[in-house]
């Protein structure tokens, strides 16, 4: 009987007066009589930690807002953010025009490199091919900003019989080949830079109806506003340009 009497007297205690007015009256100084009752120091010390806590949240708050303020607003002493809706990024596919894909072969001559360099890419948005902030020039990628990009290319070779092909063709491919994927930087140089190179040996069978081979290769590589980018490949009487195959691409990553 005593429990339940305290307990019904110590929420008679809270709600015998608004808590929320008693919260802004909390330094106001109490007479003795307030002093002296323990209800009032019950409310005076609930008060004290509802004015602690409101007080820590609002700072808390603050410093959130602070926080998103400074990400949305750097000071004009830090480096500004790159824009992630400026991307710089392209992937080519196979143009399924093969005539003029591929430039006459000539190596190791000025502005050409070795092989035969793929002058036609598909880069329309057609299929799954797409150009962001990047101009595409006679097969070439135009870097339009300084960076570090990742850069890569896949070649597609294939060979099928064809009993009317001639047959100094056949035997030449036939015979044991290099099939080589070459990546070069062209700039102010004379010479293009050779990026990546990849190879393999292949040699098809008389009776065999196919031959197929596809050479991949990526890397990072830091480049300049202007340079160019392109692809070249040996052997390009038996490149395939399907789209899904043989593709080229770059995008900046820093």
């Amino acid at each position: 009987q005593l429990q339940d009497t305290y307990s019904k007297s110590s929420i008679a205690c809270f709600t015998g007066e608004e808590l929320g007015n008693f919260i802004q009256n909390l330094d106001t100084i109490p007479n003795g009589e307030e002093e002296a009752d323990p209800c009032w120091q019950v409310k005076w010390q609930l008060g004290k930690l509802i004015k602690k806590m409101m007080s820590r949240s609002y700072e808390e708050n603050i410093s959130a807002v602070n926080a998103e303020r400074a990400l949305a607003f750097p000071s004009t002493n830090e480096q500004p953010q790159t824009d992630p809706i400026y991307r710089i990024a392209a992937h080519l596919t196979g143009s399924s025009n093969k005539k003029n894909s591929l430039a006459p072969r000539i190596d190791s001559m000025p502005r050409k490199g070795r092989g035969q360099k793929i002058n036609s890419w598909e880069s329309s948005h057609k299929g799954h091919s797409f150009l962001y902030n990047v101009e595409l020039r006679n097969g070439e990628l135009v870097v339009p900003k300084t960076g570090f990009y990742y850069i890569y290319s896949q070649t597609y070779f294939r060979f099928r019989e064809n009993e009317h092909a001639d047959s100094g063709l056949l035997a030449q491919i036939r015979n044991p080949k290099q099939l080589v994927q070459y990546v070069y930087k062209l700039t102010n140089y004379p010479e293009p830079i050779l990026l990546m190179k990849s190879a393999r040996t292949s040699c098809w069978s008389r009776k065999a109806e196919y031959g197929l081979h596809s050479i991949y290769q990526g890397g990072v590589f830091q480049l300049k506003r202007d340079d160019r980018i392109f692809v070249s490949v040996s052997n390009g009487d038996i490149v395939d340009m399907d789209k899904e195959a043989s593709f080229f691409g770059a995008f900046m990553i820093s």
